[in-house]
């Protein structure tokens, strides 16, 4: 293991793995066929203490500024094999960012505790129809009548989307442009807000993603989050975590590919050898193996800058495009190794290459990243 990380996270390691193995790994493939796991994993997770980890003590969280805490149980969660059942078993981890920092107090302390503890799941809605990475030029209005804002517009590509109860939404509360935006704190169940079908992807299947629709919905005025208008800055201060999360999961995923075509390269023989005899294998395991390393390397390093109490925009950015990269051709090159056997929904490998796609898009795509890095350079 790195050097970045202490006694105490391996203990926490151990205990994420811990989860995984007993609660998560015997029903996986079950869960990814059915395109969604049980509700009650997120009760387990949070008696597990796996939920509260890097929020503030106060709220019922622990670690709350230990970023490798939150690495080591990151990696171990997505030994699960997926990509979507982290990423909603997760979805607390971008939706509840601004809520502490920014709403109310006696909003924060009512709602953040029960989501640690599982007992009730948090989302974030931010993507529009249309709108994509384009977050300054959301549509979705909100209009102050007296003691509530009147909500109108709808959301897409939500992860927790379905059964979230708390969902913190990008509304557009000013004129045009990032100026014009803030944050609003829905719940479900709220007049005028109802959910669409669960949506179906090409990835990351036993993750719960849909749209939502609100329609003269009434949210009361103190769930405004942050001052109003003054949401950009929140969004753009939650996406350097969820960035790094998301390097975290490419080179994770990148990295049970490669572990699964050494084993499997291992025991598949041809021409009277395992075919990691040939060459062509074995460099092809190599390159894999070194990209899995730098792009796991490069994350620690913004992570370390993180901790430090750094804002490094440009470095995670590149992380992001970095890993992303390199699980999309290690799991490629992991699906040609295993051969037809890779194209088999039996095989791990055929999921991981499936779920790998969506990490180069969520977040910001890679070429929103670059636009970023290429701001951060003065160019």
């Amino acid at each position: 293991m790195s050097d970045y990380f202490s006694e105490t996270h391996q203990q926490v390691r151990m205990s994420a793995r811990k989860f995984v193995a007993t609660h998560v790994l015997p029903y996986i493939n079950d869960w990814e066929e059915a395109g969604e796991f049980p509700r009650s994993l997120y009760r387990q997770a949070g008696d597990d203490g796996l939920l509260a980890i890097g929020f503030p003590e106060a709220l019922g969280g622990v670690g709350e500024n230990d970023v490798f805490l939150k690495v080591a149980v990151s990696e171990e969660l997505m030994r699960s094999t997926s990509g979507g059942l982290v990423a909603s078993l997760g979805s607390l981890d971008i939706g509840l960012p601004p809520v502490v920092k920014w709403a109310r107090p006696e909003i924060r302390e009512r709602i953040v505790p029960p989501v640690l503890r599982g007992e009730k799941i948090a989302a974030l809605a931010i993507t529009e129809p249309g709108g994509g990475s384009d977050v300054a030029n959301l549509k979705t209005r909100a209009v102050r009548d007296g003691d509530h804002y009147l909500v109108n517009g709808s959301k897409t590509f939500i992860t927790s989307g379905l059964r979230a109860d708390h969902y913190t939404v990008a509304v557009r509360t000013g004129g045009p442009g990032h100026g014009g935006i803030s944050l609003l704190l829905i719940d479900r169940g709220m007049p005028g807000f109802t959910t669409g079908n669960k949506l179906r992807k090409m990835g990351w299947w036993a993750s719960d993603t849909a749209e939502l629709f609100f329609d003269q919905c009434r949210v009361p005025a103190d769930r405004l989050i942050g001052p109003e208008n003054a949401g950009f800055i929140a969004i753009m201060s939650n996406f350097l975590q969820e960035r790094l999360m998301l390097a975290i999961m490419a080179y994770m995923t990148a990295e049970i590919a490669l572990e699964a075509a050494l084993e499997y390269g291992h025991s598949r023989e041809a021409f009277g050898r395992p075919i990691t005899g040939f060459q062509v294998t074995r460099h092809k395991l190599v390159d894999m193996a070194t990209q899995v390393d730098v792009a796991r390397e490069y994350t620690y390093r913004c992570a370390a800058l993180m901790q430090a109490g750094k804002n490094p925009i440009k470095q995670v950015a590149m992380a992001k495009n970095f890993a992303t990269d390199v699980c999309e051709k290690v799991t490629r090159e992991a699906i040609q190794i295993h051969g037809g056997m890779g194209y088999m929904r039996e095989s791990v490998v055929e999921r991981l290459y499936r779920d790998a796609k969506i990490l180069s898009i969520g977040g910001g795509t890679t070429e929103i990243m670059k636009e970023l890095i290429g701001k951060q350079m003065r160019l």
